[in-house]
């Protein structure tokens, strides 16, 4: 008999599930002010860090918008289904699992990158350069950051050319903004993110394989030593 084990979950993941499931069960529209800061520790008796590390997941997602000097309000619903059915998921994939698929990851992407470095046209540099031109911006909302992260990794596979990890990509998609979500600071914060991706960029622009690997491979070195600490730290 084989039986799973008890899913542990951290004190962030328990205050961001509170407050998608607030925004869900009183249907809160967009652009709905949540209680400030000071309430919101008070009612969920939690810490300000916890409760800052749990907003900005959220925010992350799109389901809250945290305007500086304003407050914090519930995010586009026109993308809220999404953003929550993605948020289920993501509170409920334990570390060691999402670790497992970001290793899985890592072995498509250091692959793909050393094949789009051979592949590569013309145009699909120009579009890579456009995707981290926009990403040099410290100001980007953090979702938007994301889906560009995204779009960058996922045109190396597309240039890469080959079916089946373009399919396999698809299949872990939710794992993938998952890690990024869990790993990826802001764009203030991000300077080793960006130039990562950079290192990458060039080695593709430069044709060179070997050297198209090697970035990529410390790109999804740092994702997996983020995730290892997170695990470390929540088994304590």
């Amino acid at each position: 008999m084989q039986l799973a084990a008890i899913e542990r979950r951290t004190t962030v993941d328990l205050v961001v599930d509170r407050i998608v499931r607030v925004i869900k069960d009183q249907k809160l529209a967009a652009g709905s002010r949540l209680p400030g800061e000071h309430e919101l520790v008070e009612q969920l008796q939690v810490s300000r860090p916890v409760l800052r590390e749990a907003l900005a997941r959220l925010q992350s997602l799109g389901l809250v918008d945290i305007q500086r000097g304003r407050g914090t309000f519930v995010g586009d619903t026109n993308s809220l289904a999404n953003c929550v059915r993605l948020l289920q998921s993501a509170v409920t994939i334990s570390p060691q699992e999402l670790l497992s698929y970001a290793e899985l990851r890592s072995a498509i992407e250091v692959q793909a990158a050393r094949q789009a470095a051979e592949k590569a046209t013309a145009k699909d540099i120009e579009l890579l350069s456009a995707l981290l031109n926009q990403l040099d911006d410290e100001e980007l909302p953090y979702a938007d950051a994301l889906e560009i992260d995204f779009r960058f990794h996922r045109k190396l596979i597309e240039i890469a050319d080959n079916v089946l990890m373009q399919n396999l990509m698809e299949v872990i998609y939710e794992f993938v903004l998952t890690q990024m979500v869990r790993t990826t600071p802001t764009q203030r914060e991000n300077q080793l993110g960006r130039k990562l991706h950079k290192a990458v960029l060039k080695a593709v622009r430069d044709h060179d394989p070997d050297a198209a690997e090697l970035a990529m491979r410390k790109h999804m070195q740092a994702v997996l030593d983020r995730l290892k600490l997170q695990e470390f730290t929540n088994a304590k």
